[in-house]
């Protein structure tokens, strides 16, 4: 066993309840380990979008740069969501195939450039920590009246723990939770449907109207696009058998039906939650046992999703060639993410969410869109055992190229409080349309390449179709 193999290889889970230390990293996972109900690819993404992260973008569909009503802003949030969470499900069927997570599976495609997107990966999920964590140490502050870095430590420490376990205990604590709070929910979606306002009409008229519903739809598209970069992190202990249809269906449903759900319960309140957090959330429940319920509700959604927040960065950084174990990767994340959070708590929350949010996901489409036309060109039959081979490695220049032109090509149309392109601030009355434009460039061009260099639209086929156990033993 070679030093990577040292490295990025150790003790794992085999089966649903074993909650040992999973020093395993981004080593393909051996078949004899393969294991998990494929319910559970329902619940790992029910789980983390229960939170007020979404809650906010709901908010927003009354901002004077939004200008939407409530039954516009609830369907810009569905059509959005939806967008964002196809790239997602589409993915999470790699994992069972492969055995891989996605940016360590990102090494076939990108070879040793991808160093860019595992360092952008490992980026997203400190600030996706810092963004949630917001919220969930607020709550922590309101429920106990702890200081702020106090709440946060609560916050981060307990998402430490999971994220330092891995996969099978943040498995298991999700599907409980999962029913827990979803529980919750339903409590405080019968509260606020007594104060919601359902008739709220749009501000916007025109092409303004029509910016403000994108922007609306590209701000809730990418708050579930972002899980492409980890989606097969979550399936790849499956079974290779495991039914492709299944995990996208589930993926689909987990994503969506959690995060539209909350973000309209943020639509029908935006008037007075606007410019809150945890705090609007139980002030619009009314305080007291529901209020406090509500904090808690926080707290829970807060943990799971900042655990895979962890977890993934810590595959993330080793898919870089970084030969530090995938554990200690994974306390480092939450460590940074700390002292990011108390910046992010300080000024405009607004701005400072929405740059983030769209900052660290405009790379993502085009990333997704390469890993899917090399799955096409393949026929999913992928040679896994390169990605722990540094001299089986591709250069990986075309990936590369692919990725930095479709993010290129994505810039007129951005629209954020630091940069609007003039496309988006043109024609598109601020809409902003640049993650659909990065996907679908990144991919052409991605594809265009490796025809010119192949002559052909797909590989021939020289690889295994799933992982071999005897050669990851």
């Amino acid at each position: 066993m070679g030093a990577e193999d040292v490295t990025f290889g150790g003790q794992m889970p085999s089966r649903e309840g074993q909650a040992i230390l999973e020093v395993h990293g981004m080593a393909p996972v051996p078949l004899a380990n393969r294991y998990g109900r494929l319910f559970r690819v329902f619940t790992v993404w029910f789980t983390p979008n229960l939170v007020p992260a979404a809650f906010f973008i709901g908010t927003l569909a009354t901002a004077s740069y939004i200008g939407l009503g409530f039954w516009l802003g609830c369907l810009a949030c569905l059509v959005g969501t939806i967008v964002g969470a196809l790239p997602v499900s589409i993915l999470a069927t790699y994992g069972p195939r492969t055995g891989l997570g996605q940016l360590p599976l990102g090494r076939l495609q990108f070879g040793r450039a991808v160093v860019l997107p595992g360092v952008l990966q490992w980026v997203s999920t400190v600030a996706w920590d810092a963004i949630n964590a917001i919220f969930g140490a607020q709550a922590v502050h309101l429920l106990l009246g702890v200081p702020f870095w106090v709440g946060l430590l609560a916050i981060l420490a307990l998402q430490g723990v999971l994220g330092l376990f891995g996969y099978e205990l943040m498995h298991t604590f999700h599907k409980w939770m999962a029913g827990v709070l979803g529980i919750m929910f339903v409590v405080i979606t019968v509260k606020i449907a007594e104060v919601g306002n359902f008739h709220a009409r749009a501000t916007a008229h025109g092409g303004n109207l029509v910016g403000g519903f994108i922007l609306l739809a590209t701000i809730a598209a990418s708050f579930v696009v972002s899980w492409a970069a980890y989606a097969s992190d979550y399936t790849r202990y499956m079974e290779p058998d495991a039914s492709r249809r299944g995990i996208f269906v589930l993926t689909l449903a987990g994503v969506t039906v959690s995060s539209v759900w909350v973000e309209v319960l943020g639509v029908s309140v935006a008037a007075v939650a606007v410019n809150s957090t945890a705090a609007g959330l139980r002030h619009v429940v009314g305080g007291g046992a529901l209020g406090a319920l509500t904090l808690v509700a926080v707290w829970i959604g807060t943990v799971a999703v900042n655990a895979m927040d962890d977890y993934s960065g810590s595959l993330a950084l080793q898919a870089t060639g970084l030969k530090i174990k995938r554990p200690v990767i994974a306390v480092a994340v939450t460590a940074i993410a700390f002292v990011l959070t108390l910046w992010l708590d300080t000024g405009s929350l607004a701005a400072k969410f929405q740059n983030l949010l769209l900052f660290i996901t405009y790379w993502i489409p085009p990333f997704a869109a390469i890993q899917m036309i090399d799955w096409h060109r393949n026929r999913g039959r992928l040679a896994v055992h390169d990605a722990m081979d540094v001299s089986r490695l591709r250069p990986g220049w075309d990936a590369l190229i692919a990725l930095l032109v479709g993010f290129g090509a994505s810039v007129p149309f951005m629209d954020t409080t630091l940069y609007v392109g003039p496309v988006s601030s043109g024609p598109l009355h601020g809409g902003d349309i640049a993650l659909a434009v990065g996907f679908f460039v990144g991919g052409a061009v991605y594809g265009l390449i490796r025809w010119v260099e192949t002559r052909s639209w797909r590989q021939p086929v020289t690889a295994e179709p799933v992982v071999e156990a005897e050669a990851l033993a």
